[in-house]
C-alpha cells in the first residue's frame, strides 16, 4: 500500500479517534499504564547503574586508587574491579616442601614487612590515607540504645569527597567528635550538636558535628570518628598497652593518592597481589584490560565457573519476562474490543469506502491507523509519565533503593524501544477487527445488515493445537530447559492463550446449543451472541484475558502461600512469648534484667516465667568474643548424611549429586526451628512447658537428674545423645582444608514427643553443663500465657525493648499468617472490574445492534423490561464465556512459574519434606469458583439496572 493512502487512513483514524472520545480515552489509558511503568523502571535502573566515572569516585573519592590487604603472606587473583570478584590463596595454602611452606619472595616479603611500610615501598611516592571500618557496636540515644557500625576516616581531607560527604554541619575536627549518617539521626532522636556514647566509653561521649553520607548505602547507622579515636578505645577500654596486632583481626585498608601525573596500571595491580593486596585503581577501572589479560578470568575458566547461568535462564527474569510479556498480551485482548466497537460503528463509512474503490488493504489500514494513533498517543503519554514521576519523586526513589542515582540517565534507545512496545501494542490490539471490517460484505455494510458466516474449523484447530502445544512448551520448557527457559515459559504462555482466544468463535458456537434449555431472555441473549460471533469474540476474549490474569496470580499465590505455610516453623507453642538477648548491645545477656521487666509490665497474664541459657564452650562468640568453640547435637555417624559428614572434603560433585539423589539419609533432614538459644540449652519443667509444649513432669524430673531431653528419635542411641564439642578457629593464616577438632561427648538422653522440626535440639539441666566441663550464659525467657496477648500489649513491649535496644529478639508466636489472603481479594476484585467493563463493551455494541429485534419484539407485544432484561443476559453470556475459558487459560502460566521456582531451589541432598514445600501447588478452588459463578451474575444485574426499559421504535428497513 503506497505512502499516500496510509496518511488518509491515519488522517480518517485520528478524526474517528476525537469523535469518540472516551473509548479513545480508554485505549489511551490501557496502552499508558504498562508503558508508564516501564519507562519509570528503565530511568530508574540506568541512573542507579553507576557510569565508570562515578563508580571510580564512589569507590575512592578523589583518590588514584583503593588499596586494601586481607592477610600478610597471601596471594590474589582479582578481576580489574574486585568488586566484581576476587580470590585470596591464603599463606597456609602454599605448597610445602620437606615439611616447610615454600613461599614466594613476595609472600616472604608480605610475611616478614607492616602492611603501610610495604605498601609505601611498591608505590614510592604515595600518600596511604587510612581508612578503618571497625565493628558494630552499641551507643547511646535519646531513649536508650541502638547498634552502629564504626568507620574512622579525615573526612576534612578532600580526598573522601565522592566516597563520604557530608551534608549536614561539618567533618569532625578533634578526637572527641563525630558525624553521623542520616539513618542513625533517624533513629536515635538526636540532632546535630548532641552527643552520643559507644558502649564502654559512656565517661567521654562524642559530639555529633555533622551529617556524613555514603551514597551507595544509605539505611546503614554509622559514626564517622577521626582516624585512631574510636575503634582502638573500644577494643581497649582500659588503655592498658597492646601488643602488635595481626591483619587477621580486621582489614587495612587505605585511599591512594599518587603524585601528579601517576597512575597505577594493571600490571603494577597484578604485581600488587603477589604480596596480598587487592587493589581497585582509576586508571584501571576507567580502562579495564582484555579478558586475555586477567589471570583471574582464566582461573575462572580453568574451574569451569567461568560461565554464569545465562541471563534469560535466570529464575527472576523468567519470572519477570512471564509476568510482563502476559500483562502485555492482556493489554491487546482488553484492547481489541475498544477498537472492535469503533470499527463496527464505522461499518457504513467502511462500507463507503469500499464502494468507492477502496481495496481490502486499505480499509484494514484504517482500522490499523486508530491502532497506530492511539497507540502512539498512549506510549506518547505513558513515557512522558514515566520520566516526569520519576523526576518528581526521584529523592524518594533513592531512598526506596537505599542509594543515591549516579546522574539522571535518559537512555535513548530505551525510550524508543519502550515507545514502540505502546505502537504494537495498539497495533496488535487492532490486527483482528481490521481483518474483520475488510472481510465484510459491501452491501451488508451499507444496508447495516449481518453476514452471517459459520466458524471455521481449520482456526478452531489450529487454536487447539496451539493451545496443547504452547502448554507443553511452558509446563515442560521450565524445568527441561528448551531453549531459554524465559523463551520456553513466557512463548509457551503466549501462544496457549492465543490457542484459546482462536477457539473462542467455535466455542462460542457450542455455547450456543445450550440455549434449548434456557428461558426467553437468556435464550434471545445467546442466540444473539452466537449470530454475532465478530462482536462476541472479542468480548469473550478480554474477559478471558482479565480473569486469565486473576487466575494466574491467584494460583501463583496460593501455590506459594502453600510452600511458606509447609516451612514455616513455630518458634514455640501457641501464644507463647519468647525474648531473647539478641545481637549487637544486647548479646551478652547483660541487659536481660531491664528487658524482662519490660515485657512483664506491658503484657498482662503471662503466667510463670522459664529461663533459658545457652550452652557455650570456650568462649560465647554472640556476646562479643574472637575466639570461641561451638555445641552441636549430632546424628550418630551411620546416620549422617555423607554430604555434610566429616569426610565430606574429599567428596567430588559427581558424588554429591549422586548421594543427594540416592542415599535416604540426605533425604531425612526436616525443615527445623531455629532460635537464639541455640542447639543445647540448660532449663527444666518450665522450660519444657513454655517452649516446646510439654507438660508432663516426667521429662522435667530427668532433666533434674542430669539427663538429656531430645525431640527426635534419630539422635537418640542406646539411650544416649551425642553432643560435639568443636574447637575455636585459630587466629592468623590456616590451611584452606583446615577443620577444627571435634571432641564428642554422651548424656544419656529420653525422648519427648515432640515436634519432627525440633531434631537438632537438646535440654539438659545446669549440672550436667557442669559435669560436661562447659558454661552457659543467659539468653533469654519464654512465657505461656492461656490466651494470646493482644496486638496492643504486644506494641507496647516492643516499644519498651525498643528504648533499650534495636538488637532484641521478641516474637510472640501466633501461628502461621498467610499474606496472601488480601492478596488474591485484591487480584479477583481488579480482575472482575477489568472484565465487567469488557463485558459492558460489548453488550453497548450487541444493544445497539439489537435494536432492530427489539423493535420487533415490541411490535408483537413484548413488555417494555424485555431490553433491559435482555441487556442484563447479553452481558452475562459474554461474562460466563470469558470467565470459563479465564479460568483454563490462566492455570498455564502459574504452573510453569511455579515448576521454574521449583526447579531453581533444588540442590543435592534437599530432603524430602523440603522437596514437597518447595513444590506445592494448590489451586484456590473458591475463589476460582466465586469468579466464574458470580462474575457472570454480577454483569446480569448491573447490566440490567444501568440500562432503560423503553424502546425506540424504528423503521424496518429492506
Amino acid at each position: 500500500m503506497k505512502l499516500s493512502s496510509w496518511r488518509v487512513a491515519l488522517r480518517i483514524a485520528r478524526r474517528d479517534a476525537l469523535r469518540a472520545k472516551g473509548r479513545s480515552a480508554l485505549v489511551v489509558a490501557m496502552v499508558a499504564l504498562p508503558v508508564l511503568g516501564v519507562a519509570g523502571a528503565d530511568v530508574v535502573f540506568r541512573s542507579a547503574e553507576l557510569d565508570p566515572v562515578e563508580k571510580v569516585v564512589r569507590t575512592m573519592g578523589q583518590s588514584s586508587a583503593d588499596l586494601r590487604i586481607l592477610d600478610r603472606g597471601a596471594v590474589v587473583l582479582q578481576a580489574p574491579d574486585p568488586e566484581e570478584d576476587f580470590r585470596v590463596t591464603d599463606a597456609g595454602e602454599t605448597k610445602k616442601e620437606n615439611g616447610q611452606p615454600a613461599y614466594t619472595p613476595e609472600q616472604r616479603l608480605s610475611l616478614d614487612t607492616e602492611p603501610a611500610d610495604l605498601a609505601r615501598r611498591l608505590l614510592p611516592g604515595a600518600t596511604l590515607v587510612p581508612y578503618r571500618e571497625g565493628p558494630f557496636t552499641a551507643t547511646s540515644t535519646a531513649e536508650g540504645l541502638t547498634n552502629v557500625r564504626i568507620t574512622e576516616a579525615d573526612l576534612a581531607d578532600p580526598v573522601w569527597r565522592g566516597r563520604y560527604n557530608i551534608v549536614k554541619g561539618r567533618a569532625p575536627s578533634a578526637d572527641h567528635e563525630v558525624a553521623v549518617s542520616q539513618e542513625f539521626l533517624n533513629t536515635s532522636g538526636l540532632r546535630i550538636g548532641d552527643r552520643t556514647a559507644p558502649r564502654g566509653l559512656q565517661a567521654t561521649p562524642y559530639t555529633i558535628t555533622g551529617v556524613a553520607e555514603y551514597p551507595g548505602e544509605l539505611r546503614s547507622a554509622v559514626l564517622f570518628a577521626r582516624p585512631g579515636a574510636l575503634i582502638d578505645k573500644l577494643e581497649n577500654p582500659s588503655g592498658a598497652p597492646r601488643g602488635t596486632t595481626s591483619v587477621s583481626e580486621g582489614v587495612s585498608h587505605w585511599l591512594v593518592k599518587l603524585p601528579a601525573g601517576a597512575g597505577l596500571d594493571w600490571s603494577k595491580v597484578m604485581e600488587l597481589n603477589k604480596y596480598g593486596f587487592i587493589a581497585s585503581s582509576r586508571a584501571v577501572l576507567l580502562d579495564p584490560p582484555a579478558r586475555s589479560e586477567v589471570p583471574f578470568y582464566a582461573y575462572l575458566d580453568s574451574r569451569g565457573s567461568g560461565s554464569p547461568t545465562p541471563f534469560f535462564d535466570r529464575t527472576a527474569v523468567v519470572i519477570l519476562g512471564t509476568v510482563v510479556g502476559m500483562a502485555l498480551l492482556e493489554i491487546v485482548l482488553l484492547a481489541g474490543p475498544a477498537f472492535a466497537v469503533g470499527a463496527r460503528r464505522s461499518r457504513r463509512q467502511l462500507g463507503l469506502l469500499a464502494a468507492g474503490g477502496g481495496d481490502r488493504a486499505q480499509v484494514r489500514a484504517v482500522v490499523l491507523g486508530g491502532g497506530v494513533v492511539l497507540g502512539l498517543t498512549g506510549a506518547v503519554v505513558g513515557l512522558v509519565g514515566g520520566i516526569g514521576l520519576v523526576a518528581l519523586f526521584r529523592t524518594r526513589a533513592e531512598a526506596a533503593a537505599g542509594e543515591r542515582f549516579g546522574h539522571f540517565d535518559l537512555q535513548p534507545l530505551d525510550l524508543l524501544g519502550i515507545l514502540l512496545i505502546g505502537l504494537v501494542t495498539g497495533l496488535l490490539a487492532a490486527v483482528v477487527p481490521a481483518v474483520q471490517a475488510s472481510r465484510q460484505d459491501v452491501v451488508a455494510a451499507l444496508t447495516g445488515r449481518d453476514t452471517l458466516k459459520p466458524p471455521s474449523r481449520k482456526l478452531a484447530l489450529l487454536g487447539l493445537l496451539m493451545l496443547g502445544g504452547g502448554s507443553a512448551l511452558a509446563l515442560l520448557g521450565s524445568t527441561g530447559g528448551f531453549g531459554g527457559r524465559s523463551l520456553s515459559v513466557l512463548g509457551g504462555s503466549v501462544v496457549a492463550e492465543l490457542g484459546m482466544v482462536a477457539l473462542t468463535p467455535y466455542l462460542v458456537g457450542l455455547f450456543g446449543r445450550i440455549g434449548r434449555w434456557l428461558p426467553l431472555g437468556p435464550r434471545l441473549a445467546l442466540r444473539d451472541s452466537v449470530r454475532h460471533r465478530g462482536r462476541t469474540a472479542p468480548a469473550v476474549a478480554a474477559v478471558m484475558a482479565a480473569v486469565a490474569g486473576s487466575v494466574a496470580v491467584g494460583v501463583y499465590v496460593a501455590s506459594s502461600d502453600e510452600q511458606h505455610r509447609r516451612e514455616y516453623v513455630a518458634a514455640g507453642p501457641a501464644n507463647a512469648v519468647i525474648l531473647a538477648s539478641g545481637w549487637g548491645a544486647s548479646a551478652d545477656g547483660s541487659m536481660l534484667a531491664q528487658q524482662r521487666g519490660a515485657v512483664q509490665n506491658s503484657v498482662p497474664g503471662l503466667g510463670a516465667r522459664a529461663d533459658v541459657q545457652r550452652v557455650t564452650y570456650l568462649g560465647d562468640c554472640r556476646a562479643g568474643g574472637n575466639s570461641c568453640g561451638s555445641v552441636s547435637v549430632a546424628l550418630p555417624e551411620e546416620r549422617q548424611c555423607p554430604i555434610w559428614g566429616k569426610n565430606r572434603r574429599s567428596l567430588t560433585p559427581e558424588d554429591i549429586d549422586r548421594l543427594g539423589r540416592e542415599d535416604p539419609r540426605c533425604k531425612e533432614d526436616r525443615i527445623s526451628r531455629g532460635n537464639s538459644f541455640g542447639s543445647v540449652q540448660v532449663g527444666d519443667a518450665n522450660l519444657l512447658r513454655n517452649l516446646y509444649g510439654i507438660a508432663d513432669p516426667a521429662f522435667g524430673q530427668a532433666v533434674a537428674a542430669g539427663k538429656a531431653v531430645v525431640f527426635d528419635e534419630r539422635y537418640l542411641k542406646d539411650g544416649k545423645v551425642s553432643i560435639d564439642l568443636t574447637e575455636p578457629y585459630p587466629a592468623g593464616p590456616m590451611d584452606a582444608n583446615f577443620e577444627p577438632a571435634v571432641r564428642t561427648v554422651t548424656v544419656d538422653a529420653v525422648l519427648a514427643a515432640g515436634d519432627a522440626a525440633l531434631g537438632g535440639t537438646a535440654v539438659v539441666g545446669a549440672d550436667t553443663v557442669r559435669r560436661l566441663g562447659l558454661t552457659s550464659t543467659d539468653a533469654g525467657s519464654v512465657w505461656l500465657p492461656d490466651t494470646a496477648p493482644t496486638d496492643g500489649s504486644e506494641q507496647r513491649a516492643r516499644a519498651a525493648l525498643a528504648k533499650l535496644s534495636d538488637g532484641i529478639d521478641f516474637e510472640v508466636e501466633r501461628g502461621y499468617r498467610s499474606p496472601g489472603d488480601l492478596i488474591s481479594l485484591g487480584l479477583t476484585a481488579f480482575a472482575g472490574l477489568v472484565a465487567l467493563g469488557a463485558a459492558g463493551i460489548a453488550t453497548g455494541l450487541a444493544a445497539a445492534d439489537s435494536q432492530r429485534d427489539l423493535t420487533t419484539l415490541a411490535a408483537v407485544g413484548a413488555a417494555p423490561r424485555i431490553r433491559r432484561t435482555l441487556s442484563g443476559f447479553q452481558c452475562g453470556v459474554i461474562a460466563a464465556m470469558g470467565a470459563l475459558l479465564g479460568a483454563v487459560a490462566g492455570v498455564v502460566p502459574a504452573v510453569a512459574l511455579r515448576k521454574v521456582e521449583a526447579a531453581s531451589a533444588a540442590y543435592p541432598g534437599m530432603s524430602l519434606q523440603e522437596e514437597a514445600a518447595k513444590g506445592a501447588l494448590v489451586f484456590p478452588w473458591f475463589t476460582i469458583a466465586g469468579t466464574v459463578i458470580l462474575l457472570p451474575l454480577l454483569a446480569v444485574g448491573l447490566a440490567a439496572l444501568l440500562t432503560r426499559s423503553r424502546i425506540s421504535l424504528l423503521r424496518r428497513s429492506g
